[in-house]
C-alpha cells in the first residue's frame, strides 16, 4: 500500500528529528573530549589564551546539555496547556547558548587581566599548541556538520550549536597563532592579547545568538520569507481565481506559521470557497522551502473592508 502524504510527512519529521538527535548528542561528547584536551592544555601551559579556549568549552559543553533537553522538548506533542507545541523552545535555546558565552566572555577579561597583573607564566608551549591544533580542526568538522543537520532539519537548535561551535574552532586558531607569536620572538604578552581578541570575538557571537533569539521571540518577521510566500500565493491565487490580504506570518524555530485572508465573492458557496481555501493552504505549504503551517479566513470580496477596519489584524492599510 502507497503510503499516504501525510504519512510521509510524518515520516520524514521522525527521520529529522532522529539526525537532529543524533547530531547534538554526537556535538556533548566532542565538547566533552574538548574541554578535557583545552583544560589539560592550560594545566600544562598556564597560558591565558588556553585558559580563554578552555573557558568557552566549559560554556559549550552546558549550552549542549541544554540543547539536548531543548531538542527533545521541541519534538513532543502539543498538549491542551500547550495548544501551538513546544517548538519554539528553540529561541530559549538559543539564547541561553547566547548568554552563555557573554557569560564566558567576561571570565576571561577578569581570569586574562589578573593573570597579567601578576606576572606572566609560561611553559610547555609545544605540547599545547598540538592539543589546541587538534580540539580546533575536531571543531571545525564538527560545525560544519552541525550547520549542515541544522539547515537541512530546519533547526534553530542545530543551527544555533553550530555557530557556537565555529567560533569555537576560531578561537583555538587564534590561541595557537598567538602562541606562535609567543614561541617566535619570546615576548609574553601576546598570550593576554590573543586571549582579549578572543573574548572580544565570543562576545560577538554571543551576542548575536541573543539578538536572533530576541527575533524569535518578538515574532520578526524576515523580508526574504515574506518575498517567498507573497509570490507564491501571488501564482496560486491567480490560478484559482482567489484574491487575498493580511498576509502574517512567524517563525518556531523548526517550522513557519502563516495566516492569510483570502476573498470571495459573494454569490460562491461556502463549501466551494471552503475547498479553494484549503487547496491555498496545502499547496502553499507544499511549495515553500522551510515546513510551515497555513491557516485561511475567508471574506467576503464586496464588503470585507466595511465589516472591520484593515489596519485591526495587519497593523497596516493593505
Amino acid at each position: 500500500m502507497t503510503p499516504s502524504p501525510n504519512q510521509e510527512a510524518l515520516e520524514k519529521r521522525r527521520q529529522q528529528h532522529r539526525e537532529a538527535q543524533f547530531a547534538m548528542r554526537l556535538s556533548l561528547l566532542v565538547g566533552v573530549l574538548m574541554l578535557t584536551g583545552k583544560m589539560t592544555a592550560y594545566l600544562l601551559t598556564g597560558s591565558s589564551a588556553v585558559f580563554s579556549d578552555a573557558a568557552e568549552s566549559v560554556v559549550h559543553v552546558v549550552a549542549v546539555i541544554f540543547a539536548v533537553f531543548s531538542l527533545w522538548l521541541s519534538s513532543r506533542p502539543a498538549v491542551p496547556q500547550f495548544r501551538y507545541g513546544f517548538e519554539r523552545i528553540g529561541f530559549f535555546s538559543a539564547g541561553f547558548e547566547g548568554a552563555m558565552i557573554v557569560l564566558a566572555a567576561g571570565s576571561i577579561l577578569y581570569t586574562t587581566t589578573e593573570k597579567w597583573r601578576h606576572g606572566l607564566t609560561l611553559e610547555n608551549l609545544g605540547s599545547g599548541v598540538l592539543l589546541i591544533v587538534a580540539a580546533g580542526v575536531l571543531n571545525a568538522i564538527l560545525g560544519l556538520y552541525l550547520l549542515r543537520m541544522g539547515k537541512r532539519n530546519h533547526s534553530l537548535i542545530l543551527e544555533a550549536d553550530g555557530k557556537h561551535v565555529l567560533a569555537d574552532s576560531w578561537t583555538s586558531f587564534g590561541v595557537v597563532a598567538g602562541l606562535g607569536l609567543v614561541m617566535g620572538t619570546g615576548w609574553k604578552p601576546f598570550d593576554p592579547l590573543i586571549a582579549y581578541a578572543v573574548a572580544a570575538n565570543i562576545l560577538w557571537t554571543g551576542g548575536r545568538l541573543l539578538w536572533r533569539a530576541m527575533k524569535g521571540l518578538l515574532d520578526y518577521s524576515d523580508p526574504k520569507v515574506g518575498h517567498q510566500i507573497r509570490a507564491r500565493l501571488d501564482t496560486l491565487c491567480a490560478e484559482l481565481g482567489v484574491e487575498y490580504h493580511g498576509v502574517r506570518f512567524r517563525a518556531t524555530g523548526q517550522r513557519q506559521l502563516i495566516e492569510v485572508h483570502l476573498l470571495f465573492p459573494d454569490s460562491m458557496k461556502l463549501g466551494v470557497a471552503h475547498r479553494l481555501a484549503t487547496m491555498v493552504e496545502e499547496r502553499l505549504a507544499e511549495d515553500l522551502e522551510m515546513p510551515a503551517e497555513v491557516i485561511t479566513h475567508l471574506e467576503s470580496l464586496e464588503d470585507h473592508s466595511e465589516v472591520h477596519h484593515v489596519e485591526h489584524y495587519t497593523g497596516r492599510p493593505d
